[in-house]
Parts: C-alpha cells; sequence; structure tokens
C-alpha cells in the first residue's frame, strides 16, 4: 500500500515540533549509571560502553534511556536522545498522591507518600528518577533486582500509574465533595454577633 505524501510531511513536521518543544524546556540530564562490555571476537575484545540517562524538566515529565557506543561521551549522549523521545508525564507535585508499586523484569519498586521536609529517601537509580520528575519527599524501597536499568524503569512504572484524586473522581464522572465545615471567616463572623 501507498502512503499519502502529504501525510508523511505533517508527521514529520509534528515530530520536529515535538523536538523544537523540548528544546523550549530547561530539561535536567543525569547520568545514573556507565558499564563497560566486551564482547570476545575473534581479532580480541570489542570493548563498549553502556550509559543509563534519566531525563526529566523537574515539573512532571520524565524518561529513561540506554546509550551503547565505543566512547562513553557518544553513549551519553544516544542515552540521552532515547530519554527525551521516551519522556512520559507524571502526576506528582511535592510527593506522590498515594502509595503505588512499580515493575519492571524482576525489579519491584514502592513508593510512599511522606511529609515535607522528609526529603527522598531512595536509592540511586530510583532517586534520579524521582528527581527528574520533580519529587521532593518520598519514601521507596526497592525489592528484587538491583539492576539500575530495571530499578529506574519500575521507578517509572510506578510514576506513571500514579492518579490524582481529581483524575480518579473525572475517570468516575463524580464531582469533588464540598466539605460542610464552616470557613474561618464565617466563624470569626459568628464569634462577633455573640
Amino acid at each position: 500500500m501507498a502512503r499519502d505524501a502529504g501525510s508523511s510531511r505533517s508527521s514529520r513536521s509534528s515530530r520536529s515540533s515535538r523536538s523544537s518543544n523540548l528544546d523550549d524546556v530547561e530539561l535536567v540530564e543525569t547520568v545514573v549509571k556507565i558499564k563497560p562490555v566486551s564482547k570476545v571476537t575473534r581479532g580480541g575484545r570489542d570493548r563498549r560502553f553502556n550509559a543509563l540517562v534519566v531525563v526529566g524538566d523537574r515539573k512532571g515529565r520524565v524518561g529513561v534511556g540506554m546509550g551503547k557506543a565505543r566512547e562513553v561521551s557518544e553513549a551519553i549522549r544516544k542515552g540521552t536522545q532515547i530519554a527525551q523521545r521516551a519522556m512520559r508525564r507524571v502526576s506528582v507535585a511535592s510527593t506522590v498522591p498515594h502509595e503505588v508499586w512499580g515493575r519492571c523484569g524482576a525489579a519491584r519498586v514502592f513508593l510512599r507518600p511522606a511529609a515535607p521536609g522528609t526529603g527522598l529517601i531512595a536509592g540511586s537509580a530510583a532517586r534520579a528518577v524521582l528527581e527528574a520528575a520533580g519529587v521532593q519527599n518520598v519514601l521507596s524501597k526497592s525489592i528484587g533486582s538491583a539492576n539500575a536499568h530495571n530499578v529506574a524503569q519500575a521507578t517509572l512504572d510506578a510514576l506513571v500509574g500514579l492518579r490524582t484524586y481529581r483524575e480518579v473522581l473525572a475517570a468516575r464522572g463524580l464531582q469533588p465533595v464540598r466539605s460542610n465545615r464552616p470557613t474561618e471567616a464565617a466563624s470569626a463572623e459568628g464569634g462577633a454577633e455573640s
């Protein structure tokens, strides 16, 4: 089947506009791990590097990418590009709205809301993802595999699974409940009249 030439041009222009949107936003890039790997070939060992990179805007958008190349700088550049293309929007404020589990392979990550001032209680890979997303206070526990790539992906999976109170209400077709408690101004007026 032949594709319409006009449709392919529009998809290209939307891709370029998407990358220009990323250029406008200041992104935080964190290199979580650089790992040398080698493959034994007939001519000797072929040495390469893997770089795990986390990119985010600290306002609810975060992505994880793994770059592989013969040089460290090239692996980091590729990892950054992959992470930018894989950015996802997550529902966070200063902490996560509720407890959540994330999973990738054998790695599982548990996130729990924390009081202001607690900080990020998390390991290196999970901490990088949470910082890039803009979370400031959270308690976390990594269970199972300690592989940095799987832990980072599991943390991202947990963040993507978060839903705010308003999102849950909207999904159920409900309106927010208004409390029957008097406001401070109304209680002050009532006290003045007595």
